[in-house]
């Protein structure tokens, strides 16, 4: 039994080795799974809630990435919610601190005092086209600039007038405060035009499709994002309003799409801003709903509407 012994306390000694060994592996794995679980919870820390407000030709695309956006895990503690109302309302928000983001189809300069549109940082995360459209009873395809010129300055009241059918011309526009009017007038028409007696204001982009499709002569402009089978662009003299044209610098009539901060945003808006040109989003959702990505661009535009390669 003596000589025994030393055995017996050899073998009890590793039992005991070996448990604490396994112990400390379990700590080990137990701390990666700590570790894997803080990182996690670190990206659900973030929390917080954002008001993005303004441009209509933005918002289905905000609208669309904010649904996205708040269904990954990662963003689980973040709620965005995303309104309308025109890029001047969405600057004059975000300026006054009443948004977190302030959606934009025109530089802020263009509908800001200069010292209130330096206090706002520019988040440029697409490329819109603004497209012509007609009612399908005005009968045409294709307009010159002058020709548009004419019908929204009411010096052709017929679309006979210009090629199209015996039908009285109805405009569609936008309020002044609208950044899709300010790109249509800046780059389709060259010049502002004043509101004529009889024309219809709106500025849901969707209500303008609505009243266009529905309306014998009517006339409005929607950006591309709009279009459907419903309703087709007109031709630019002679040009079609089309990813491939804007892109090459061909088609004039588009614009940068903004999402202003003021200053540096704050964790839950940066990480909405960051998702939003993440390459999923990018070329996913941006092209998916008629927009175009920034990478895509052969062309640059500057806040004077100067054009470079």
């Amino acid at each position: 039994m003596s000589r025994k012994l030393p055995i017996l306390l050899f073998t009890l000694t590793m039992i005991l080795v070996l448990a604490a060994c396994g112990s400390k592996t379990g700590t080990t794995g137990s701390g990666s799974t700590t570790g894997t679980t803080g990182e996690a919870s670190t990206g659900t820390e973030l929390s917080g809630s954002v008001l993005a407000v303004g441009s209509t030709a933005l918002q289905p695309l905000v609208d669309q990435v904010a649904q996205k956006f708040m269904a990954d895990s990662k963003y689980a503690n973040i709620s965005v919610q995303v309104q309308g109302g025109g890029s001047g309302t969405g600057l004059t928000q975000v300026s006054e601190g009443q948004a977190n983001i302030g959606n934009s189809d025109v530089f802020a300069e263009e509908k800001l005092d200069a010292d209130k549109a330096k206090e706002l940082v520019d988040h440029q995360v697409a490329v819109v086209a603004i497209a012509t459209v007609a009612n399908e009873a005005a009968g045409v395809t294709n307009l010159t600039k002058q020709q548009l010129i004419d019908i929204f300055t009411g010096k052709v009241k017929n679309w006979k007038d210009v090629g199209g059918k015996d039908q009285a011309i109805v405009i569609v526009n936008r309020p002044s405060s609208s950044g899709t009017r300010a790109t249509y007038e800046k780059f389709a028409l060259g010049q502002k035009v004043e509101d004529l007696a009889g024309s219809i204001q709106e500025d849901s982009s969707g209500t303008v499709k609505k009243l266009v499709t529905e309306t014998p002569g009517a006339i409005g402009y929607l950006a591309l994002s709009y279009l459907d089978d419903s309703l087709k662009a007109i031709q630019y003299d002679g040009v079609d309003a089309n990813v491939e044209n804007v892109e090459s610098g061909k088609y004039p009539v588009w614009a940068y799409e903004h999402m202003y901060t003021k200053g540096e945003p704050d964790a839950a808006t940066k990480a909405l801003l960051d998702y939003m040109l993440t390459d999923e989003v990018q070329n996913g959702d941006v092209k998916d709903l008629g927009y175009i990505s920034i990478s895509g661009m052969q062309v640059k535009r500057d806040v004077d509407g100067k054009i470079t390669k």
